[in-house]
């Protein structure tokens, strides 16, 4: 964890200069008092104390900032989304396990839709992960599509943690809205018969309706099962 932490720290100092990267190093380091509050003053404060650039043109410049797989990828983060995460990391180490998991809620949970992004997608980097499972799940029952590709695109934490069921509606939401297949980490060792069966059945609506259906939908379905034409 620290080593990831270390990667995003220096790809907030890259990105947002000298400045940001001390306000984040002050920030972090005072985390272990009065944990929840400051944790999530500091979270909201990264924005405007960072900045919003796109870190994908450091990271292609410096690739050893990468974070190592099993990790999201970085090209659609801002500066800002690996401050958030250096906090959360950062908090992670200075808390209790039970004030950790309070506090990152909490954050997650008074956060805006741009924060609950920036969370989202640091998920899977944090310690015992699967205790936000809930919340993740919950993410993908939203009606903002932003926020839905957060969790389900470039984010290895689906694949690592969602049961079936949940899996598999993910894939389809990720379909009705036209996001490509491809963004979803670890899809092609998900697959299921239930998830091919969704996929062809919403195929077949699909045509019945006259409508076109997704060029990429077979990557939903086992080679085995065929798409009637």
């Amino acid at each position: 964890m620290s080593d990831t932490k270390t990667r995003f720290e220096r790809l907030v100092a890259l990105c947002a200069g000298t400045d940001a990267a001390a306000w984040l190093a002050a920030t972090a380091g005072g985390l272990g008092r009065d944990g929840l509050e400051r944790l999530c003053g500091a979270y909201t404060a990264a924005a405007v104390r960072v900045g919003r650039m796109p870190v994908a043109p450091t990271v292609a410049a410096h690739p050893d900032l990468a974070p190592a797989s099993p990790a999201p990828t970085l090209e659609r983060w801002t500066a800002d989304d690996a401050a958030r995460a250096v906090l959360l990391l950062s908090a992670a180490e200075a808390m209790s396990s039970d004030g950790f998991v309070d506090a990152a809620t909490a954050c997650y949970e008074r956060g805006d839709s741009r924060e609950q992004q920036s969370w989202l997608r640091a998920l899977a980097l944090l310690p015992d992960a699967g205790r936000f499972l809930g919340l993740a799940i919950d993410a993908c029952r939203t009606n903002i599509v932003p926020l839905f590709e957060a969790i389900a695109c470039e984010n290895p934490y689906p694949a690592r943690f969602f049961p079936e069921r949940n899996f598999n509606q993910m894939v389809l939401k990720a379909l009705f809205n036209s996001i490509a297949l491809a963004r979803i980490v670890g899809l092609p060792s998900r697959l299921n018969a239930e998830l091919s069966r969704m996929a062809g059945d919403y195929a077949a609506e699909r045509r019945a309706a006259g409508r076109t259906v997704p060029a990429d939908i077979g990557m939903a379905m086992h080679q085995s099962t065929s798409l009637q034409s």
